[in-house]
C-alpha cells in the first residue's frame, strides 16, 4: 500500500441512528473500492464491520470499526459508529478525531431522535455534515416530506444534490443536479447507467442547479463575482464553493442511495473524494496548553490514541491519528503522560477486522499498532523536541448504574479487571467502589449499554455476574434545634476514662448567624463563642463547630477529639446510616478529671452527645435530585409527561423542535433507575435522555417511614 500525503487524506465518521444502515453501506463502501470480492451481510455474521461476538449476538453495532478506502488515489479514513444511544461515547470519539460526517438516514423514518442527538454534537465540535438518505426503495420511504423537515432545521443551507426518480420498491434511478445527468442502476446496482436528464425532469432539475450554484457561490467572492458576470460555474468550481462551505457548515448536502441494492454509492464515493475538505484544510486541533497543533508532515511526531480493541488472539490494538509528523515503523516515541518509551514495532491501517501493514502514516492518517506496552486511550505519544498533550474528547455523564457483584465472590478481583478492559474500549463504562453506599456500581449510558458489559463478562471473560439495585446516596439532616449531654466514664484499675461533653445542634444554613440565646425546656443557654470551624464535607453541605466553653470546663486541646467523634456521627445518620450534613455544633460545657480525661474519652463523649441530640432535632432525609431532560418524538410527549409524573418528577418545561419535543424534569434518583428501559419501551426507541445532579431535597413523609424501616430491617439483618 502506498504512502499517502497529508494532502491526499480524508477522514470522515460515520453516523446514524439504529437501522439506518451504516454497516451495510460500510460493505459497499469497500466492495466498490475494490477491498472485499463479495459483501457481507448481517444476518450471516460475515460483515467487516460487527465482527465482535457481542455486536453478533445482538445483530447491530456495539462498537466503532475503523476502516479505509483508497480512491482515485486518495484515502479515505472512515469511523462507523453505533447507532444505539446507549453507545454514544463510540460516535464522540469520532467526531473528534475525523473532519467530515456523514449523517445517514432511514429512509422509513427520516431524521430520528437518536440522529437529532449526534447533529448537536457535529454542531458543538463544528464539523461539516452530508446527509445520505438510505432506503429510498422502502414503500413508507417520503422524500419530499425529509427534505421539508431538514429545511425546517437548516432552511437554505440544506441542498439536495440528488433527488429519486421511483422511490419506493424498485427504486433504481435518480437525478444528481451537481453533474446534471440521471443515473440507472441494475438490479444488484454497481456502476451506474449514466444519460442525459429527461425533458420532463428538466426544470425542476435547472431550479435546483441553479439552488446549489447559488449555494456554492456563496462561499467566494471571485467565485460570486464569476456567477454574476456568467450566470454559471464550472463543475471544478461548484466543487470548490461547496468544500468551503461544507467547512463552515453553510452547506449540508443531501444524496442519495440504497446501500443493501449498491444503488449511489458509487456517486456518494466520487463527491466525497473530489469534495470533501482534506485533514490540512480543516481548523487547526489545540493541544491540552491551549496550542494551535497544524497537521504537517515538516512538525515533530505527535500521535493520540483514541481507541482500543480487545480481539481474540491477539489482544490490545490501539488506534491512533497522526496529529503532527510523520510515524515509520521502528519509531521509539515517549508517552506524554506517563514519561514511559514505546516502540511501535508495526504499523497497520484496518479495514475492521483486517489489518495491512504499512512503513509509514503522515500528519491526518489514521492507523493502528499493536503490543504497546503501556498506553491506554486518551494517551499521546510524542517525538523528539514534541510535548504535546490531547484531551479534546469529553464523554457525556452516565445515565444509569446498576451494583454489580460476581457470582462467586472469588472472581470479584478478575471481574474487575476485566471491566477494566472493557473501560479502554469504552470510557463510557465507569466502574466505581462506593465507599459511601458499600457497593461496587458500574456507570453507563443506559440498559442496554450494561447488559452488553454483563454479556461479555459472561460469554467472553466466563465470569457470571449480577445486578442489583444500586443504594442511594441520601441525606441526612435536622429540622430544628437540640440540646444533648453526655458523661463517658469507665474505670478498670490503673488509669480511667473521663469526658463530659454538653451541646447544641442547630440546622445550617449559608451566612446564618449564630443566635446568642437558645432555650430548652424552659432553660436559657447564653451562647459565648471563642472560635469557629467551617468543615465543608466530601459528600456536600457543611458541617460548623463551635467552642462555647467558658471558665476551662473542656482543654481546647480536647475539642479537636470532641469534633473526631461528631464527624464519626456525620459520616453514619442515625436514620439510615446516610452521611449527615448542614449541622451547627455548638458545645458550651462540660467536664473533664484531671487524671482520667483523655482524648478517647471526649471523642466518644463528644459523639454520644451529638447522636442524643441529633435524635431529637427532627432529622429528615435528603434525597438526590436530578435534571433530566428527555428528546421524544411530538406524538409521544404526553406518554412520557404521564410516566415522569408517576417517577414523582415535576415538568419544568417543554420546548419544542421540528418533529419532536424536549421535555425538562426534575426527578428524585430513586425513581430513574428503571427509565432507560421504560423509556425506550414507549417510544420503540425512539428517543433519547440526558441527566446530571442538581440538589438535595426532603423526601415526602411516607417514603421517609418506609426507608426508615428498611434501614432497620437490614440492620437487624446483619446482626444475625
Amino acid at each position: 500500500m502506498k504512502t499517502y500525503q497529508t494532502n491526499e487524506i480524508k477522514n470522515i465518521a460515520l453516523l446514524g441512528n439504529d437501522g439506518s444502515g451504516k454497516t451495510t453501506l460500510t460493505e459497499a463502501i469497500l466492495f466498490e473500492c475494490g477491498q472485499l470480492q463479495r459483501r457481507g451481510r448481517i444476518s450471516l455474521k460475515n460483515t467487516a464491520s460487527d465482527y465482535f461476538p457481542v455486536e453478533q449476538e445482538y445483530g447491530y453495532s456495539v462498537f466503532s470499526t475503523v476502516f479505509h478506502a483508497e480512491y482515485n488515489n486518495k484515502k479515505l479514513n472512515f469511523i462507523d459508529c453505533p447507532g444505539a444511544d446507549d453507545f454514544v461515547g463510540a460516535a464522540i470519539t469520532a467526531l473528534n478525531v475525523t473532519d467530515t460526517t456523514v449523517v445517514m438516514l432511514n429512509g422509513q423514518y427520516g431524521l430520528e431522535v437518536g440522529t437529532q442527538n449526534h447533529l448537536r454534537y457535529t454542531e458543538k465540535l463544528g464539523k461539516p455534515v452530508i446527509f445520505l438518505l438510505n432506503q429510498l426503495d422502502d414503500e413508507k420511504c417520503d422524500f419530499d416530506a425529509i427534505v421539508e423537515n431538514l429545511k425546517g432545521i437548516y432552511g437554505g443551507k440544506l441542498i439536495p444534490i440528488q433527488y429519486p426518480l421511483n422511490q419506493g420498491p424498485g427504486f433504481n434511478s435518480f437525478i444528481d443536479v451537481l453533474m446534471m445527468k440521471k443515473y440507472t442502476y441494475a438490479a444488484d446496482g454497481g456502476k451506474a447507467t449514466i444519460e442525459d436528464i429527461p425533458a420532463e425532469e428538466l426544470d425542476k432539475a435547472t431550479e435546483m442547479h441553479k439552488n446549489l450554484v447559488e449555494a456554492a457561490a456563496e462561499h467566494d467572492e471571485s467565485l460570486m463575482e464569476k456567477f454574476f458576470d456568467q450566470g454559471s460555474l464550472t463543475q471544478d468550481e461548484m466543487r470548490e464553493g461547496i468544500r468551503k462551505g461544507l467547512i463552515t457548515r453553510s452547506i449540508f448536502p443531501l444524496f442519495l442511495v440504497c446501500a443493501r441494492q449498491n444503488i449511489g454509492v458509487d456517486r456518494m464515493m466520487e463527491f466525497l473524494g473530489n469534495v470533501v475538505p482534506f485533514v490540512n484544510e480543516m481548523p487547526k486541533t489545540l493541544n491540552s496548553e491551549g496550542k494551535e497543533v497544524t497537521t504537517d508532515d515538516n512538525e515533530p511526531t505527535s500521535l493520540f490514541f483514541f481507541k482500543t480493541g480487545m480481539e481474540p488472539h491477539i489482544g490490545e490494538v490501539q488506534y491512533f491519528k497522526v496529529m503532527s509528523g510523520t510515524v515509520k515503523a521502528g519509531d521509539e516515541l515517549t508517552n506524554a503522560e506517563r514519561g514511559s518509551k514505546e516502540r511501535l514495532a508495526q504499523l497497520f491501517v484496518s479495514s475492521g477486522a483486517d489489518r495491512k501493514p504499512v512503513e509509514k502514516l503522515c500528519a491526518g492518517d489514521i492507523g493502528c499498532t499493536v503490543k504497546l506496552k503501556d498506553v491506554h486511550t486518551g494517551n499521546t505519544l510524542n517525538g523528539k523536541d514534541c510535548n504535546n498533550q490531547f484531551n479534546f474528547v469529553k464523554f457525556p455523564q452516565p445515565k444509569c448504574t446498576r451494583a454489580i457483584r460476581p457470582v462467586t465472590m472469588a472472581d470479584t478481583e478478575k471481574m474487575v479487571a476485566a471491566i477494566n478492559r472493557m473501560a479502554e474500549e469504552d470510557p463510557t463504562w465507569v466502574l466505581e467502589q462506593s465507599k459511601e453506599l458499600r457497593q461496587l456500581l458500574i456507570h453507563g449510558q443506559g440498559e442496554f449499554h450494561l447488559r452488553t458489559l454483563k454479556w461479555r463478562l459472561e460469554n467472553i471473560d466466563k465470569i457470571p455476574v449480577e445486578f442489583y439495585e444500586q443504594r442511594i446516596p441520601y441525606r441526612e439532616t435536622i429540622t430544628r434545634s437540640a440540646i444533648g449531654e453526655y458523661r463517658h466514664k469507665k474505670q478498670s484499675g490503673g488509669a480511667g476514662q473521663f469526658g463530659e461533653v454538653h451541646l447544641i445542634i442547630e440546622p445550617y444554613s449559608e451566612g446564618q448567624p449564630i443566635p446568642p440565646v437558645f432555650k430548652f425546656n424552659g432553660q436559657e443557654y447564653r451562647i459565648t463563642v471563642k472560635g469557629t470551624q467551617e468543615i465543608p464535607l466530601e459528600w456536600g453541605g457543611k458541617l460548623v463547630f463551635v467552642n462555647s466553653v467558658v471558665g476551662g470546663a473542656i482543654d481546647a486541646r480536647f475539642m479537636p477529639a470532641i469534633l473526631k467523634g461528631i464527624m464519626g456521627c456525620m459520616e453514619r445518620g442515625p436514620l439510615t446510616g446516610s452521611y449527615a450534613r448542614d449541622v451547627r455544633v455548638i458545645v458550651f460545657d462540660g467536664k473533664m478529671h484531671p487524671v482520667d480525661s483523655n482524648e478517647i474519652s471526649f471523642m466518644i463523649a463528644g459523639r454520644n452527645a451529638f447522636s442524643q441530640a441529633f435524635k431529637e432535632a427532627g432529622p429528615k432525609i435528603l434525597e438526590p435530585i436530578y435534571d433530566v431532560e428527555v428528546y421524544v418524538p411530538a406524538d409521544l410527549i404526553g406518554d412520557i409527561m404521564s410516566d415522569i409524573q408517576g417517577r414523582r418528577g415535576i415538568i419544568m418545561g417543554i420546548s419544542s423542535g421540528k418533529n419532536y419535543e424536549t421535555l425538562s424534569a426534575q426527578v428524585p434518583q430513586k425513581e430513574m433507575s428503571n427509565f432507560s428501559t421504560a423509556l425506550s419501551s414507549l417510544t420503540g426507541g425512539r428517543a433519547s435522555f440526558s441527566m446530571k445532579f442538581s440538589k438535595y431535597e426532603l423526601v415526602p413523609g411516607d417514603v421517609q417511614d418506609k426507608l426508615i424501616k428498611a434501614h432497620e430491617a437490614e440492620a437487624a439483618e446483619d446482626e444475625k
